[in-house]
């Protein structure tokens, strides 16, 4: 049996995810899988997973395997278009409270694993062994009744640990609240703006006076942080003032791949259903020059027909007759090892 997708959300690389949970659920069944790396980018067509077994020992975790692997791989993908989208600005996942708090963990795994620096809930953070992170909430400023007190209520309790954001766009106007704040507060570290839509306006212009402001005063080294309905289309403009964004349903709510298994070969022969190629295959990519080709599993070896060098197998045996055969990797190793890669699309703009 054969995982692939034909298309991925946004018509760019995907960033595999999921396996961790999939692992644990084929531990101790009759199959042997081979997999890619969590966090490997693919593209459309290419086998991301290719499992060996008797279907009627494996029929019934089919459906939890498909959901595993699709809805982390769309969160880990859109994570990564954002996180691209920012360059080298830090994005923090924000997007945990859109979704069931049940399966809060895996979204949050998922959105760091894809690119995201952080996320702000803090038993997903502890699973990642990662430090939480967020901002002051206007919860806080609404029942002190002032930012400024807020912030300087939080300065004076955990300054010494935590960045001191300040945010605000509660009650007053964002440009005379930000020189507030880092006029009383010390040890200010940013400011945040998550102006409602019904008020924004300009968002880039806004954060342009604001940035202005603060500089003219001599807070040059107060950052700006920026929040509120962000993703990949809003936030290259800000780049140019931003410091770090909070990004959260865009990525918490992120399409899923649409992944399908489906039976390639059965008894070691060819077969499948029309629509699709049958027998198992391999993933080879050049190292070199980042060549991608499908071939017949048979295929042991295979040229770069670019460059000519040796090209590498993707898929790799992680699970044999029901043994795992590999142990649990860190999520921010695997978070770097995603970050790391790129791969273009052939015919669209993807990295």
């Amino acid at each position: 049996m054969e995982i692939r997708t034909k298309s991925v959300p946004g018509d760019v690389p995907g960033v595999f995810a999921g396996l961790d949970e999939t692992l644990k659920l084929l531990k101790g069944t009759d199959t042997t899988v081979w997999s890619l790396p969590e966090g490997s980018l693919f593209a459309p067509y290419e086998p991301v997973m290719t499992l060996e077994g008797r279907y009627r020992d494996f029929s019934t975790l089919e459906t939890p395997l498909l959901g595993f692997l699709c809805q982390a791989s769309g969160i880990a993908t859109k994570a990564r278009v954002v996180k691209d989208a920012a360059g080298e600005k830090p994005v923090f996942h924000f997007g945990s409270r859109r979704m069931h708090p049940a399966i809060s963990p895996m979204i949050g795994r998922s959105a760091f694993i894809g690119g995201c620096d952080g996320v702000a809930v803090s038993k997903t953070a502890e699973t990642l062994g990662i430090e939480p992170v967020g901002t002051i909430p206007h919860a806080l400023i609404l029942l002190l009744e002032d930012s400024t007190t807020a912030t300087g209520m939080f300065e004076e309790i955990f300054g010494d640990s935590v960045n001191t954001v300040a945010l605000v766009d509660t009650f007053g106007d964002e440009k005379f609240e930000a020189l507030e704040n880092a006029d009383l507060i010390e040890g200010l570290n940013a400011v945040r703006l998550d102006t409602p839509s019904s008020r924004r306006g300009d968002m880039l212009q806004i954060a342009k006076e604001v940035r202005w402001e603060l500089d003219l005063h001599g807070f040059e080294d107060v950052g700006i942080f920026i929040s509120g309905g962000l993703d990949e289309e809003s936030i290259p403009p800000l780049n140019e003032v931003a410091d770090a964004y909070g990004v959260g349903t865009s990525i918490s709510n992120a399409p899923v791949v649409d992944y399908s298994l489906d039976i390639v070969e059965i008894d070691g022969e060819p077969m499948a259903k029309r629509g699709k190629l049958s027998g198992a295959k391999q993933l080879f990519v050049c190292d070199s020059c980042g060549e991608r080709k499908i071939a017949p599993w048979v295929v042991k070896e295979m040229s770069c027909p670019r460059c000519q060098k040796r090209m590498g197998k993707r898929l790799v045996k992680m699970i044999d007759d029901g043994e795992v055969l590999v142990d649990d990797r860190d999520p921010k190793e695997i978070r770097e090892y995603s970050l790391e890669q790129t791969l273009r699309i052939p015919g669209t703009e993807g990295t």
